[in-house]
């Protein structure tokens, strides 16, 4: 038998071809589709055939491979249809229970301290999680031999002549701002920092941070302990207190320590506070004036505070979690427990 008449043969077969059970299916699919499939012998003997006739033969094989998987497909999908049909469902049972889900504590905390300082008029502002050495270190007036700038601190990711690293505090985002805007500003900046820590109860290699800045005229220390105070007292209820422990930092001049009375025992003392009555929940301080020419800003007209705070550190004292590794562990038994905090 010629090949032409093998096709037409095939072709034939094909259109006649029982497929309405799974058995007359599956035997078609294996005949015309399978590993050892009919068609495969034509495709061997076309090169027997007249080079003239050649496109014309190979062209009428395609075209019958093509019919056979069209066919098959057809069928296949029809009788998935059918299958489909056949489920019943009980249209009166209870649907199934929908798993709510609840923001994570950290975030939770993040979006009441900017509530709270937006109120005031401060601004979000946001910036690179990696950065340069100017506007990480330099910029903030950190000497070169400042013990930050060392590898046991900070997760350097270029060094030498350009130095790129991970952001260690969004101190980095104030600096941005103060180069690209004109006082006054007054701006918070949240997000995530990292510094090269062991992992513990107390310490992770990553945290977040909320620090703020307010820059004009005639700032002074007392702008800022009102602006703190004021904080505390809507973070931690009315009748929060606030003391100020001088301290020191690279970008601010003076500095202080705050420190909130505690609110379990009302600054009688208990375990949380160590017995001292007292809670340690952030740096702040007066900008330094080599920050503001640093960045562009005369410090003989303006002036201005900044404060930082760990938003761990403010979630441990609202929620009494003092493990910060719970925070980044995802455990769902731990984020369950704040499904009412929105």
């Amino acid at each position: 038998m010629e090949i032409k008449e093998k096709i037409e043969d095939y072709n034939s077969s094909i259109d006649a071809a029982d497929v309405s059970s799974e058995e007359a299916l599956e035997a078609f699919r294996i005949q015309f589709l399978g590993s050892k499939n009919v068609l495969k012998d034509l495709y061997k003997e076309l090169r027997n055939v007249p080079n003239e006739e050649k496109k014309d033969v190979g062209q009428a094989i395609n075209a019958l491979k093509k019919k056979a998987e069209e066919k098959f497909e057809s069928a296949k999908k029809e009788k998935d249809n059918k299958a489909g049909t056949k489920k019943k469902f009980d249209l009166t049972r209870p649907a199934e229970r929908v798993e709510l889900g609840a923001r994570h504590p950290l975030a939770v905390i993040r979006n009441e301290i900017i509530e709270i300082f937006s109120r005031i008029g401060f601004s979000v502002s946001e910036g690179p999680e990696i950065e340069d050495d100017w506007h990480n270190f330099s910029a903030l007036n950190f000497p070169p031999e400042h013990p930050a700038r060392d590898m046991q601190d900070t997760f350097f990711i270029e060094k030498n002549d350009h130095e790129m690293a991970l952001r260690t505090h969004t101190s980095s985002v104030q600096v941005r701002v103060m180069e690209s805007e004109d006082p006054p500003i007054r701006t918070i900046s949240p997000g995530r920092v990292y510094r090269n820590e062991a992992i513990s109860a107390r310490a992770h290699c990553f945290f977040h941070q909320v620090e703020g800045l307010y820059i004009d005229k005639d700032v002074s220390f007392a702008d800022l302990k009102q602006t703190l105070l004021y904080f505390a007292r809507e973070m931690f209820g009315e009748k929060t207190e606030i003391r100020l422990r001088p301290s020191y930092f690279p970008f601010t001049e003076p500095s202080a320590e705050v420190d909130v009375s505690c609110s379990i025992c009302q600054g009688e003392g208990c375990n949380v506070c160590k017995y001292t009555g007292w809670l340690e929940i952030l740096g702040c301080g007066m900008v330094d004036p080599n920050v503001l020419e640093a960045s562009g800003i005369d410090s003989k007209v303006y002036s201005g505070f900044a404060f930082g705070m760990g938003i761990e550190r403010i979630a441990q004292l609202k929620y009494r979690v003092n493990d910060l590794r719970k925070y980044s562990e995802n455990d769902i038994r731990f984020l369950k427990q704040f499904k009412s905090a929105y």
